[in-house]
Parts: C-alpha cells; structure tokens; sequence
C-alpha cells in the first residue's frame, strides 16, 4: 500500500472496477499508515495484532476480528502493533448505478446525512460476518468475485442501515469527523517537499494558524510535534527506498532530506529500533 500523495491520486482498482484489496503485514516497506487521504471510501479488517487510527479527530483502537470504516475525504492514519491487516478502498459512486430504491440510502452517506460508526467489533455479528466475506471475495480473485464483491457491499450497507448502525446528521450539528482541513496542506507539503529543507513557520502559514497553536493543535491530532511528524515521515520514506532500491545508504539519507548521514542513523534507530542497515538486511531476507 504505497500512499505516494497525502491526497492520494492514484487509481484503486480499474475503471471499470474501481475496488482495491491489500494485505499489509509487518515486513511491508509501508508498514505503518501515515496520515494521508483519498476521495474513495475505505474498509480496514485487522487481522492480527492492534491497529491504533486517527481519523480527522476521532482516534480507535482496533483489533483482531474487528473493522474500520472511512469516509472519503477522512484525513487518516494507522500505528499497527504486531498488526496484520487489510484494506479495502472503492469509490462509493459505482454502487448508485443500481436502483433507485438503493441509491436514497447510499445518498445518505455521501451527503452526510448520516455519519457511519467507524468501529465495527464483534458485538456487530451479521455486519463483521458480511465484511469477512467481502474481504475473501476480493483476495481470491476467483471467477465472478466481482458480482461477490458488489453484493456483499450492499449486504454490509444493508446491515447498517438494518441495524442503525450509524449517527443521523443534522444541519448545525457538527459532524463526528471534523475533516482537519487545516492540516490536510501541511501533510501535503510534507509529501511532496521532505527530500527539502522544511522550516515549523512554513508548516504553520500553510495552516492558517499561529506557530503557537498551531503546534499544540497538530500535536494533538498526530501525537506527534511537527519536527518531530517530519522527521517520522522521512525515515518511513526511507524504509521504502530501503527496501525497493540499490541506492547507498548515504544516498538515501540525503534523499529523504537529512544533511548528516550520522543523524539520520540516529533518527533511524528512534524509530525503528535498529540501523539502516540492518533493516534493509531483515527486509531482503524475509
């Protein structure tokens, strides 16, 4: 799962067939989900271990044999825990080519109408049932897994609305997702310039906030200060071209925008608790 744009650009899946599966486990050069976000409507089913999320302001622990349900337009983000999990992303829109009768209910998710309970545990028995389907079906691949795979999406919507599995929107009543607008250009421009110099005023201009609360606002949706999100980015960069490159370890560490090869193992190490080295020793074995 490579989340090349923080808003993401790439095409899930065909045209035709605009649903994507994929299995994410701990020797995954993307391993931990930084925060990101795609027009697209995500399922996450954990498979093992914990799945720690944030979306926009909301944050939920998940774990095995439980579910995440993203809106599109979510900011998001996911710390796995000896985690193996899946996803799968669709464009909501290829379902209101059916019926009318079946579009009045999908509208009520697109036009937030109503807002679906993201966490789906196991007190949610037909629902959870239904998703495990849908994720066999995807996985497989086997002849007419897309005619599965639709019909369990509308069997899983089905069962939110069969359930009341969702909270009802209302004009002036804000939303359960708060969609964090203002940081979406800063994990953006972190996306797109880390290989750079990248100063917290910048960051916070492109907030529209104060330096001041800015950091305390982005601190508390990532958990994270600003530099210190930064230099995280970067070295998840780095794992990537750890992994899928030949290129010299020095050579990375410049890439992903640290002027000091000796601080960027430093950095590393933080992090990963091991060396760069080693690291890539691990990936290329398993």
């Amino acid at each position: 799962m490579l989340y090349i744009n923080c808003n993401e650009q790439m095409q899930h899946g065909t045209v035709e067939f605009p649903i994507a599966f994929y299995h994410v486990d701990i020797n995954h050069p993307r391993y931990e989900m930084t925060f990101h976000w795609h027009r697209e409507y995500e399922i996450i089913r954990i498979l093992d271990g914990v799945l720690r999320l944030t979306l926009d302001e909301t944050e939920i622990t998940a774990g095995a044999g439980e579910s995440v349900f993203v809106p599109g337009g979510t900011l998001h983000c996911g710390i796995p825990e000896n985690c193996i999990y899946e996803c799968l992303v669709f464009d909501l829109d290829m379902l209101f080519l059916h019926a009318e009768s079946c579009r009045q209910y999908l509208r009520k998710i697109k036009n937030q109408d109503i807002f679906v309970h993201p966490h789906m545990d196991s007190s949610c028995g037909l629902l959870q049932e239904a998703i495990d389907r849908l994720f066999s079906f995807i996985s497989s691949m086997d002849s007419g897994y897309e005619l599965l795979v639709t019909g369990c999406l509308f069997e899983i919507f089905g069962y939110i609305f069969q359930e009341k599995y969702y909270a009802s929107g209302s004009l002036g009543k804000p939303s359960p997702f708060k969609h964090a607008s203002q940081l979406k250009p800063v994990f953006e421009y972190i996306e797109n310039n880390y290989g750079s110099g990248i100063t917290l005023k910048q960051l916070s201009q492109l907030s529209g906030m104060s330096p001041k609360y800015f950091c305390r606002y982005f601190q508390t949706i990532a958990h994270k200060t600003p530099i210190d999100y930064l230099n995280y980015y970067r070295i998840e960069r780095s794992c990537f071209l750890l992994c899928t490159t030949d290129l010299p370890i020095t050579s990375i560490a410049y890439d992903c925008g640290f002027n000091d090869c000796s601080y960027f193992i430093k950095m590393f190490k933080r992090y990963k608790h091991t060396t760069p080295k080693q690291y890539q020793l691990q990936m290329k074995q398993s």
